[in-house]
């Protein structure tokens, strides 16, 4: 906690002096913090001041009730900071300044959220309550879809038939024709089935058989259908394996809550999953949902957050937990096959930590490999039909909704849209369980935030977050490889002090630390001057340092017969798999390490 505490001092004396103005009351203010709170003011309530500060930014002001346990002594601004918030904010009126200091703004930002995303384990009594709101966030989905009106499900029927019918049509003549390629993906899996491991898989469920038939599935051939179908364990819905509900660490606040899915579900899901992405990026709709490039949305949150910006960027709480399968089933109710494929491999139960097996309302929580499109969709239907409301038209066709390409874009639960029409396409959102996050969510004032990046006024202000504690040891491989990480960015963004602070830590753990380039496999300092050399290779005749490597192997998981056969069948495209032990190890790294080497350093 001291090295955090050291950090964060250099970091505030570097603002200071880029403002022209004193940290010298923050830092014994945060120093007394610490020692009554403990680690919990730096990542917790440090993180709820830095929410604040950007909602006031957005809404120009700071409000009497804004900034909650922290003194003003009869002014208009917190004490706390006070040297930076006089640089944006009037300290009469509160009133945002007309020409405010970016670098104060980036200094409130950087100083109250840099430890917001610390990977700290939650106290248990926090992990529990995140759980039990899992479940009570299941029974309110279920109560809401009891109690949607049949005009409701009617205008998300329309709007969906507006939007997806050719690529939901062409995915539907997937499903019918068997044209659907499954694919393991590279996760845990609920029934502790990893890497090569899944492709023996002989578990299968009597809901899946319909469209995704084991014959085909499970083995390369109909031979060895024929030679193995008695060890399959065909599985009645009410035995089906339920999702496992964990938490991993998020923020010191609450964990986050993810669903691990059987292995035979997520064997199918990405089946669908990799007939639908392409289908929607190849489209209109590749304009408006994105699935692997966040650029265009944080593109679009730069030009939101200029003076004149009509962009607006939403965030939603909760997002795949809110999604009814009403909803979903609503939307593909033209297109029987798909439907049919999705309700198929669709995980209907979960195991949840304290509250047993439960039955579930949502379509699915994040651990599917649907979750993500599927969410996309409902929120981009329930956009447009915010637009329709906000222009008093009902559009009628795919071609009514192109003017608003560059205007409206769906990443997860990311959404960017035009300011004129936030109200009416938030009241839709929310008429479909959606909750709008109010402190994630912007469009009054200069700032917006997207896809993890936040700017103010065209200026790009995103927060530097350390994810690890800076490692004491260099055997703590993680902390050495997340706080180097840390490092480069800090010096990329220019917070050169914090930088050097880092360095000068760094030095003490790591024998060698050189100056390298970003392309380089070594830990190593980005440096502006170029990269170290130590000596030159004598085969290859090229540059040279001693730095310390990543080392990760994948487990030992061998695969030979039937099931590598099927791993070869479902290789997409023609270049063989690169890792020629593919079949002797595979699965996610058990353990990451740390090791000199002589290597490149560009």
């Amino acid at each position: 906690m001291k090295s955090l505490i050291a950090l964060w001092n250099v970091a505030a004396d570097d603002f200071a002096a880029r403002c022209c103005t004193s940290a010298t009351m923050d830092k014994k203010y945060v120093q007394g913090r610490v020692k009554d709170e403990g680690l919990s003011f730096l990542t917790i309530t440090l993180m709820s001041f830095g929410k604040e500060f950007r909602s006031v930014l957005d809404q120009g002001i700071v409000a009497d009730a804004s900034f909650p346990g922290f003194k003003r002594n009869g002014r208009s601004l917190p004490l706390f900071l006070g040297g930076f918030f006089q640089r944006v904010f009037d300290p009469v009126t509160g009133v945002l300044l007309s020409d405010p200091d970016i670098e104060a703004i980036f200094a409130i930002h950087q100083l109250t959220l840099m430890y917001s995303k610390l990977e700290l384990d939650c106290s248990n009594d926090r992990v529990l309550s995140s759980m039990s709101s899992f479940v009570e966030c299941d029974n309110q989905v279920r109560e809401f879809a009891d109690s949607l009106a049949d005009d409701d499900l009617s205008d998300f029927a329309r709007m969906s038939r507006i939007l997806f019918p050719n690529v939901l049509s062409q995915v539907d003549s997937d499903v019918y024709h068997g044209r659907l390629i499954p694919k393991h993906g590279p996760g845990a899996t609920a029934d502790k089935l990893y890497g090569n491991g899944k492709f023996n898989c002989r578990v299968w469920t009597e809901r899946l058989e319909e469209y995704f038939p084991a014959g085909e599935y499970l083995f390369p051939s109909p031979s060895h259908y024929l030679d193995d179908i008695e060890n399959v364990s065909w599985l009645e819905p009410g035995s089906e394996i339920p999702v496992n509900v964990i938490s991993v660490p998020k923020t010191q606040k609450n964990p986050r809550i993810i669903a691990i899915e059987p292995t035979c579900m997520q064997y199918a899901q990405q089946a669908v999953l990799d007939a639908l992405i392409p289908r929607i990026e190849s489209s209109t709709l590749g304009s408006f949902i994105g699935f692997s490039d966040q650029v265009p949305n944080q593109d679009m949150a730069r030009e939101g957050s200029t003076v004149g910006g009509n962009l607006a960027t939403l965030d939603l709480s909760d997002a795949s937990d809110r999604v009814p399968l009403k909803l979903v089933e609503t939307m593909l109710h033209d297109h029987p096959h798909l439907l049919g494929a999705v309700r198929a491999c669709r995980s209907q139960r979960a195991c949840v930590p304290g509250h047993g097996i439960i039955s579930l309302s949502k379509f699915a929580s994040m651990g599917s490999a649907l979750t993500f499109p599927i969410e996309a969709m409902v929120f981009l239907t329930c956009v447009f039909l915010g637009i329709e409301s906000s222009l008093n038209t009902q559009f009628r066709s795919i071609n009514d909704i192109l003017s608003f390409v560059g205007s409206v874009r769906i990443y997860g639960d990311d959404i960017i849209i035009p300011v004129d029409h936030v109200d009416h396409v938030i009241a839709q959102l929310e008429r479909f369980n959606a909750s709008v996050g109010p402190s994630k969510s912007f469009w009054t004032g200069r700032f917006r935030e997207s896809c993890g990046k936040e700017y103010f006024d065209g200026y790009d202000i995103s927060v530097i977050k350390f994810r690890q504690l800076p490692p004491d040891d260099r055997r703590n491989a993680r902390g050495v490889i997340s706080t180097v990480s840390t490092r480069n960015l800090c010096y990329n963004t220019g917070l050169w002090a914090l930088t050097a602070e880092i360095d000068r830590r760094l030095r003490k753990v790591l024998k060698y630390f050189p100056n390298v380039d970003s392309s380089s496999p070594a830990l190593g300092r980005i440096c502006s001057l170029g990269y170290d050399t130590d000596r030159m290779c004598d085969k290859l005749h090229r540059p040279m340092v001693k730095a310390y490597v990543v080392k990760s192997r994948s487990p030992i998981n061998k695969l030979e017969g039937s099931g590598a056969l099927l791993k070869y069948f479902l290789k997409r495209g023609d270049l063989p798999i690169a890792d020629k032990e593919h079949l002797v190890r595979s699965g996610r790294p058990r353990v990451v390490d740390i090791k000199p080497r002589w290597t490149v350093p560009y």
